[in-house]
């Protein structure tokens, strides 16, 4: 046990030392090795986030620890009387049941146009229902840490690429499968480079291109949404895991 906490240190400290080398200070890695050792925290899966010299935790993170403590249940629920649909506020409330016959630990999330990143936009139900169950969860767990889908803009907002789109020297009918290994492959290479979750990439692929897979959609599509996944990974990662993280749904046990 103490090695593979000691194989999760290192791990951590040599990933993020890579993907933030300026902010790596005494008092940022001593906050690391209190993750790894306490939540066993990954930076490789995503359970946190540097940003401004400080760590967050990401929904992705704080779902691992529920299901590595049996949690046993997540119920949310709108707040109909603070919610308002026609200017894309959400108000939802939260609560987790850390085992059979507990009370629950409730927490809530808001979310509107003016308290998200640009490109989260249109998803601020998914973003308060997000909040809400991170707030709760921290609470059930005793998780000191904010997470960053908690909060309310992360930098400036990620930039249309100004890329063209390579062709893949493919010259058919445009069908769904016209030139899709290449484009696969560029997608998996932005997935590692970049240390994303695959599955909620697609998952999020699928509704941006408004298709049950990335099998129907037109080629065209996809190399819009890689071309977009690439600029939020370069400018605005922050924003991007918040926007992933919302397609991750955590599994409701019933009580």
């Amino acid at each position: 046990m103490n090695s593979l906490r000691i194989t999760l240190k290192k791990e951590n400290l040599k990933l993020a030392a890579s993907m933030w080398p300026t902010d790596m200070g005494r008092a940022v890695v001593k906050a690391l090795d209190s993750l790894s050792e306490k939540y066993k925290f990954s930076i490789a899966l995503g359970d946190v986030l540097l940003l401004g010299g400080k760590w967050y935790a990401t929904h992705a993170g704080l779902l691992r620890i529920a299901q590595s403590r049996r949690c046993h249940g997540i119920k949310t629920s709108v707040q109909k009387d603070l919610s308002d649909p026609n200017t894309s506020r959400w108000v939802f409330k939260a609560t987790v049941y850390t085992r059979p016959g507990s009370k629950g630990f409730v927490g809530y999330g808001d979310a509107d146009p003016a308290n998200v990143s640009p490109l989260v936009r249109g998803a601020e139900m998914r973003v308060a229902e997000t909040r809400a169950v991170n707030r709760a969860l921290r609470k059930a767990y005793g998780i000191g840490l904010c997470s960053v889908e908690e909060l309310g803009s992360f930098s400036s907002p990620a930039k249309p690429s100004t890329a063209t789109p390579q062709s893949n020297g493919s010259h058919g009918a445009g069908g769904s499968n016209n030139g899709q290994p290449r484009l696969r492959d560029r997608l998996c290479l932005l997935i590692r480079q970049h240390n994303l979750d695959p599955t909620l990439v697609k998952a999020y692929a699928a509704d941006f291109c408004r298709t049950q897979s990335l099998k129907e959609a037109s080629r065209e599509l996809i190399e819009s949404f890689i071309s977009q996944l690439a600029a939020a990974a370069k400018n605005d990662r922050a924003a991007l895991l918040c926007k992933l993280n919302s397609y991750a749904q955590p599994v409701e046990v019933k009580p």
